[in-house]
């Protein structure tokens, strides 16, 4: 195995201490402009690499950004990554990316991990299951920027990125009754969290709003997948007084809908109407494209590095921002029919 190279062996190699090759490599004004040259020279030579978590810990800023997401499989977190990244690192930081799966043991572990390689702040999505905040507040304890976006808690000194779920969820499915749908079931994945809780509220209230009736037999709880969409649309469509149109918290459970519909013989949009919600990318590239409200993700990526760059900038670190960005419709194929003109 091959060694390691340490200031000792640069030190070593110089004839000179190791106080002055650390020294040297961190600029510090007391050594010579040619002594730092040779040393910083002599060290790329022999490959030698600084260790960031001691420098971290000798200067109290690691540029680097602890980013907590449930997955990064899906299009939505990838883009919020993304807009992160683009926005923090013309100023020089770099980012940690770890994923929850949405697991609460998981998440603790990612903070605990991110706070030991003494990252300059924690920007997150938090699982559904993060329940308490206990773990949560460890972050603050130690004068971490914490920010959420997307799935938050609401905290104390903690500022949040996040969209309008319940105007989501009520254009939606007012969009769904302009085009003259009368019994619009709603799909959704958990309403413990705030964020399909919004949905459904808002989906809720555009029927009130609207004379419709609103029946808790018409809401199902899914898993966030195509094939329980698949699996959910076709035993529905089973009974007695099926509905006409879905809303669904999830695309790729208003995809699992469509392909239900089509296997069965039911024509979209004529014969049912179907909208999803994040605005996937699949949505707009299938044969029949699918209606989507977009929450803007790349933005909200965005968003969260510019709080957290305020956050920083400021002398109390106090900087706390309720930002909330507005989602829009897209109507695409799968909600197309246009209105009854009698």
């Amino acid at each position: 195995m091959k060694k390691k190279i340490t200031i000792y062996d640069i030190a070593k190699k110089l004839n000179i201490t190791a106080a002055t090759v650390s020294r040297a490599l961190n600029d510090n004004p007391k050594i010579s402009p040619k002594t730092k040259e040779l040393v910083k020279a002599t060290a790329e030579n022999m490959n030698y690499e600084q260790n960031r978590v001691a420098l971290a810990l000798k200067s109290g800023k690691s540029n680097t950004i602890g980013v907590i997401v449930p997955r990064i499989d899906r299009d939505f977190f990838a883009t919020i990554i993304k807009g992160i990244e683009d926005e923090l690192h013309p100023y020089g930081y770099h980012i940690i990316i770890c994923q929850t799966y949405d697991l609460k043991e998981r998440e603790i572990e990612n903070i605990t991990t991110l706070l030991n390689a003494q990252v300059d702040g924690i920007l997150m999505s938090i699982s559904n299951s993060m329940t308490e905040v206990s773990e949560l507040q460890r972050v603050l304890n130690k004068n971490v920027p914490l920010i959420f976006f997307d799935r938050k808690r609401d905290m104390e000194g903690v500022s949040t990125v996040t969209i309008d779920d319940f105007a989501g969820g009520y254009k939606a499915t007012e969009h769904l009754i302009n085009i003259g749908c009368k019994k619009i079931a709603h799909f959704t994945v958990d309403r413990t969290s705030e964020i399909y809780k919004l949905r459904f509220e808002g989906y809720k209230q555009a029927l009130l709003d609207h004379g419709l009736e609103y029946n808790p037999e018409n809401v199902l709880e899914l898993e966030n997948s195509y094939d329980d969409g698949k699996k959910a649309i076709e035993k529905f469509l089973m009974s007695s007084n099926p509905p006409d149109a879905v809303f669904s918290s999830s695309d790729y459970i208003a995809l699992g809908i469509i392909q239900g519909l089509r296997s069965m013989g039911y024509n979209v949009p004529e014969d049912f109407c179907v909208v999803g919600f994040s605005n996937e990318p699949f949505t707009k590239f299938m044969e029949l494209s699918i209606s989507s409200v977009e929450q803007f993700p790349l933005e909200m990526g965005k968003t969260t590095a510019k709080v957290f760059l305020e956050q920083v900038r400021d002398n109390n670190g106090q900087v706390e921002k309720k930002v909330v960005l507005e989602p829009k419709l897209h109507i695409r194929m799968s909600s197309s029919k246009e209105i009854n003109a009698s």
